[in-house]
């Protein structure tokens, strides 16, 4: 499959390991395969999301945010601890994400990607196929990335303020501008 993603998307999915591993995490999930795909400034994905308002910064704060376990808020918030009110402080002081930051000595070598993850890349392939096109480019991880509803990638989107349509109308557009 891979043969058939452009030298974008190809970056994409590199970059995506580099994001898991500046936001601590153990696995590549979807959203790290999203902010990959809107990482380099002229690709399809970040033009589309762009057109859609969406900055890659703000969807950054999206997929921060959902890291966050429900369950320890939830104890906090028990105990009067604001667990967002915390983390806003703390990124006022220390700079934004300085709770995300990987514990030193951390996982090396290449992370392993999650199911959704792989469902992600699974279902680009699908796209650029239902599209009759002929590679895979970050558009087509980015409207991927959309039709997973549960997976990360969805919920950062919905939470960034872009649904699947607006998705699949900022790509369209994206690709009608570079042709």
């Amino acid at each position: 499959m891979f043969e058939r993603f452009t030298h974008d998307a190809r970056l994409a999915v590199e970059q995506a390991q580099a994001v898991a591993r500046r936001l601590g995490a153990d696995h590549i999930g979807s959203e790290h395969v999203l902010l990959g795909s809107v990482a380099q400034g002229d690709a399809v994905a970040r033009r589309a999301l762009a057109r859609a308002g969406v900055e890659p910064a703000a969807l950054e704060r999206a997929v921060r945010a959902q890291s966050t376990d429900t369950l320890d808020a939830e104890a906090l918030a028990g105990l009067g601890i604001d667990l967002d009110a915390v983390r806003e402080q703390v990124e006022a002081t220390f700079g934004e994400g300085a709770l995300d930051a990987p514990a030193p000595g951390g996982r090396r070598g290449h992370l392993p990607f999650d199911a959704d993850a792989k469902k992600l890349l699974e279902v680009s392939l699908r796209e650029a196929v239902r599209l009759k096109h002929r590679r895979i480019d970050t558009g087509h991880l980015l409207l991927a990335a959309a039709r997973l509803d549960t997976a990360g990638s969805g919920r950062a989107l919905r939470a960034a303020g872009v649904d699947r349509d607006a998705v699949e109308r900022a790509v369209q557009a994206a690709w009608a501008d570079a042709a």
